[in-house]
């Protein structure tokens, strides 16, 4: 690692002489990882300390990891792939990349505005209301629904203005 990567990475370790910062504003690929790690968490219905105790850490670093304040290293993603049964791939489908775009699988881009889906989705209430959502068997139900969050969004929006 070159000493100009290596001070970046441990950014948070001052060398001698040099003060320590303030806050270190975490990487946006770190906060993207542990908002796939924490979106992925939550939908299996498991806790940090149940995530933490499977990988051999404390639930306060599966907080850090999920807040991108701490990064995580490939072989402890690779562990927590294991146990929430996703490929590491997983953790990186619709990452932001340095160009201002958002990798795609299919290998088209999205524009980084488009990311608010991935960002809500990573929430409790943006989880909760697509698991709640699929529940619903019935298209018409689906539909009315949908319609009903529209008006919902326009009226917030005009109150909003």
């Amino acid at each position: 690692m070159t000493e100009q990567a290596d001070s970046e990475y441990n950014s948070d370790s001052p060398t001698a002489g040099e003060t320590p910062p303030h806050k270190r504003t975490p990487n946006p690929i770190d906060q993207y990882v542990g908002a796939r790690i924490r979106m992925r968490r939550i939908m299996l219905g498991m806790s940090q300390e149940r995530l933490g105790d499977a990988i051999g850490l404390t639930f306060q670093q599966i907080q850090k990891y999920e807040k991108g304040t701490n990064r995580i290293g490939a072989s402890r993603l690779q562990q927590v792939g294991i146990v929430l049964n996703v490929p590491v791939e997983f953790f990186f489908e619709g990452a932001p990349l340095h160009n201002g775009t958002i990798s795609s699988n299919d290998g088209f881009r999205e524009s980084l505005a488009a990311s608010y889906v991935t960002e809500f989705m990573s929430t409790t209430e943006g989880i909760h209301l697509m698991q709640a959502f699929t529940k619903i068997k019935d298209p018409k139900i689906r539909k009315r629904i949908l319609e009903l969050i529209d008006v919902m969004a326009r009226a917030d929006s005009h109150f909003s203005e």
